[in-house]
């Protein structure tokens, strides 16, 4: 984080922030990204951040919520410090040769760029990452290493790398917020942030992105959270769960009891379907060949895959990536 324009550094003055929102986002990251501000401004009683919300075209921004935000155009005389760039969906669609020019051009006139969950992928897409540490949302994170070998990717929840800070989602934009806050404005002020969302800021950049929320689930045992912590790391290479059981201290019974009563399943059904959602995340939003999905998520054939895709799902593979 040691940089000299950063902006996680001690800094009274306004921050002002430009908001590049992208359709199909998802409500929840944005107002991750707005409402620390606006809350920050509130209890210091004063603008410690200005915000304005813009689109690649002027033109107002639908969420996958339903409802649009209205938008100005991002231009190259926008006037702001920091450039946050919010995505959710259609990312590839959306980054226009015009748009990846834009941001290219803006890069050097700003203290920061921020990617927020698919914001990253714009970042890369424009080059601006190469040679530096990034993360996106979990779902993402293969792809986006297999498609940008140029960039340290990390399962970080959020990753400040020079000037370009990126967020794996909504949640890690949070964090990261508070973080910013506390930089600036000291910890008191990122204490009363967090306490007016009723949100516990206890994740630090580096803690990795985890599918479902083992940290909580260390907090009522800790042999359970660190189970689910390897079975999210061993998606495509899955141990028995004997050797699960080996690795966190229990026997398997014990844990097929944890399972049981923490969770109202077994821990081989619960790392099949922590498997098979992930395939399903493949299926949907990437175009990779169903053997190679299979093989992905630690099935050792096709047939082996589409049985327990249908029985979870009640579709075949194909039919779901069809739309059917």
């Amino acid at each position: 984080m040691k940089h000299e324009r950063t902006i996680f550094a001690p800094d009274a003055a306004p921050l002002a922030v430009g908001i590049l929102v992208m359709a199909d986002t998802n409500a929840l990251s944005l107002a991750a990204s707005v409402d620390p501000m606006r809350a920050a401004n509130r209890r210091a009683g004063r603008a410690l951040f200005t915000w304005r919300f813009h689109s690649a075209s002027g033109a107002s921004v639908p969420l996958t919520a339903g409802f649009d935000v209205a938008a100005e155009p991002l231009d190259d005389r926008a006037e702001m410090d920091v450039l946050m760039i919010v995505a959710g969906f259609r990312l590839i669609e959306q980054a226009t040769p015009a748009l990846l020019a834009r941001l290219r051009r803006l890069a050097p006139r700003l203290r920061a760029m921020v990617g927020i969950d698919g914001g990253s992928w714009f970042l890369a897409l424009a080059g601006l990452l190469d040679g530096r540490a990034a993360t996106v949302h979990w779902e993402d994170l293969e792809t986006f290493a297999d498609r940008f070998p140029r960039v340290d990717v990390r399962r970080d929840r959020y990753v400040v790398s020079g000037p370009m800070v990126t967020t794996g989602g909504a949640a890690p934009c949070l964090d990261m917020m508070l973080d910013l806050i506390r930089a600036r404005h000291g910890a008191e002020l990122a204490l009363r942030v967090a306490g007016a969302f009723l949100y516990e800021p206890v994740h630090g950049p580096a803690v990795p992105q985890q599918a479902v929320p083992a940290a909580r689930l260390a907090r009522a045992d800790p042999a359970l959270g660190a189970a689910i912590a390897i079975m999210e790391r061993a998606v495509e290479d899955p141990p028995a769960v004997a050797e699960i059981a080996r690795r966190v201290g229990l026997s398997p019974r014990r844990l097929e009891m944890l399972f049981a009563d923490h969770l109202g399943t077994s821990p081989g059904r619960f790392f099949r379907d922590l498997r098979l959602d992930e395939a399903r995340r493949m299926v949907t939003d990437t175009r990779l060949p169903l053997q190679e999905i299979a093989l992905r998520t630690g099935f050792a054939g096709q047939a082996a895959f589409a049985r327990a895709f249908r029985a979870r799902f009640a579709r075949t593979a194909s039919a779901l990536r069809r739309g059917q």
